[in-house]
């Protein structure tokens, strides 16, 4: 590689990071077009392709499958129906109403990509704070925030999760036995963060009426076959690595999805089309595109320069590597919600 194409390479990251994180270009726009230059100027090639489809085939079936098991399931209406029992749960306690929150996001994040389960959350969470007549702003922010913490539960609660652990070898047992409680501290975090954050919702109360209508579920088979294929992927995330067939996370959600459409085709409700198209490709093609620019960034050699300077730096102190590993991590990522 050139000096001319290192350099570019850099302005080109740089540029799409300041882009994205200043909200001047459409960020899906934005990756392509970064992806494009790199391409026009041979910085990548075909033989970029297979280390790129390693990288991210993983975290992109993963998210794929999610948002297919995701989409099946808002369509039985169980949502609607968990939105009433939330309600009435919270008694009219914004208190109660917040705490709440942490409960129903935590577990949704634990089995499904943090973005879709937060697409499914979210009508249930405004449609409370109409009830209890607060502002859905802090409460969706609180939600977004223990999304991410409880994206850290289990292996395939964020992409990037899938990435960092398969990337050290961890089975998705492995990664509760030693990495969960890390999550669950980190969603525990944010309780005692709650009255300090949004201290009127906290301090609210208002009485519910004692007579609200009864949702209730309008095809039950619909809903029990879509939550089988729920209970069939958890299953394949906790044993699938142990079967004579070794079945990995990402395997999974490709065949959990299959059979979540195959549910969607033989109950006739809709086109599978229409959940097709339901799917958030936008960030799909998003992040295929940061991969991408990721492995243009790795082919520079500037990752590990950079390994190496820090072990000039710190030689085998991690805890300042880590801090400022996380620093940097915290000013690079794009934002998503």
């Amino acid at each position: 590689m050139t000096n001319f194409q290192l350099y570019l390479t850099i302005g080109v990251f740089v540029a799409v990071i300041l882009l994205i994180a200043f909200d001047l270009i459409d960020m899906t726009v934005t990756a392509l077009l970064g992806v494009s230059v790199l391409i026009v100027f041979g910085i990548l090639d075909g033989s970029d392709l297979m280390p790129i489809v390693h990288t991210a085939g993983g975290p992109l079936s993963l998210l794929f499958g999610g948002m297919v098991v995701a989409r099946v399931i808002g369509k039985t209406g169980i949502f609607e129906w968990i939105g009433e029992a939330f309600l009435r749960a919270t008694g009219g306690s914004g208190k109660r109403f917040l705490l709440l929150i942490v409960a129903l996001v935590a577990p949704v994040c634990a089995v499904l990509p943090n973005a879709t389960a937060v697409i499914l959350v979210a009508p249930i969470i405004i449609g409370v704070c109409q009830a209890l007549k607060v502002d859905f702003v802090g409460p969706l922010i609180i939600t977004a925030i223990v999304s991410n913490a409880a994206g850290m539960l289990t292996l395939v609660g964020d992409p990037a999760t899938f990435l960092v652990g398969s990337a050290i070898g961890l089975s998705f047992t492995d990664y509760l036995r030693m990495v969960s409680l890390g999550g669950a501290l980190a969603v525990l975090a944010v309780v005692p963060l709650l009255p300090l954050l949004l201290p009127k919702i906290w301090a609210a109360r208002v009485t519910l009426p004692d007579e609200r209508p009864q949702i209730a579920i309008e095809r039950p088979g619909f809903l029990a076959l879509a939550l089988l294929v729920l209970l069939t992927m958890v299953i394949l995330f906790l044993v699938g690595e142990y079967l004579p067939t070794r079945i990995i996370p990402p395997q999974a959600a490709i065949i959990v999805a299959a059979l979540a459409l195959l549910v969607v085709y033989g109950v006739r409700i809709e086109p599978v089309g229409e959940v097709l198209r339901d799917v958030d490709w936008k960030t799909i093609v998003f992040l295929a595109a940061i991969f991408t620019l990721v492995q243009a960034f790795i082919k520079t050699e500037l990752l590990q320069g950079l390994s190496i300077q820090l072990y000039l730096w710190f030689g085998a102190d991690l805890l300042p590597v880590a801090f400022l590993s996380l620093a940097g991590i915290g000013v690079l990522s794009p934002p998503r919600w």
